[in-house]
């Protein structure tokens, strides 16, 4: 073939597309369009399965935290536990001291710095006396006839009870006027 031929030929050739090379591009596009909504699809999942991880790592993160704090309160609990009858004895010992004795006075010294080192920690008495009495804070060892004392109400406490925050560890034992 000559140039000239040559030459139209290809320009006939690029003006003219067959519909056969019509069909394979939008076959090939439509084959493209899948891929990336399929990509996609996939890319939303993953974005949804990592969204759903990080909510769980920080349940995990919390749930973590509160068993930590409920173990601390738990352990220092049970110290507290084992302290307060040493405090109670000496609380017990302290009215029927001899008045004006060094020893005794110290003793009184030890009972107050005692009392407030569990206070800077947060464990408080629970007050009883002449309250009515609530089973959530008290524990009655006996019910008495008592004209002075509305029925109900806490005549004496046996033993103080204390609470930790907000938690009782270990509840007064009172006398209950009838």
């Amino acid at each position: 073939m000559t140039d000239k031929k040559k030459h139209k030929h290809e320009e006939e050739v690029k003006e003219t597309p067959s519909d056969h090379e019509a069909q394979p591009q939008a076959a090939e596009i439509e084959a493209l369009t899948k891929r990336v909504e399929e990509a996609e699809a996939r890319a939303a999942e993953y974005k949804d399965g990592w969204l759903r991880s990080q909510a769980e790592f920080v349940n995990y993160k919390n749930r973590v935290a509160r068993d930590n704090e409920l173990t601390y309160f738990s352990m220092k609990s049970e110290i507290l536990k084992k302290v307060l009858p040493v405090l109670d004895d000496l609380e017990r010992a302290l009215p029927n001291r001899v008045a004006g004795d060094a020893w005794a006075d110290g003793i009184e010294l030890i009972v107050r710095k005692f009392q407030t080192a569990l206070e800077k920690d947060g464990v408080i008495r629970i007050e009883a006396e002449g309250r009515p009495f609530d089973p959530n804070f008290h524990e009655a060892i006996s019910h008495e006839p008592n004209p002075d004392v509305e029925s109900g109400h806490v005549i004496a406490v046996v033993q103080n009870g204390y609470m930790f925050g907000e938690r009782v560890i270990r509840p007064a034992l009172v006398r209950v006027a009838q």
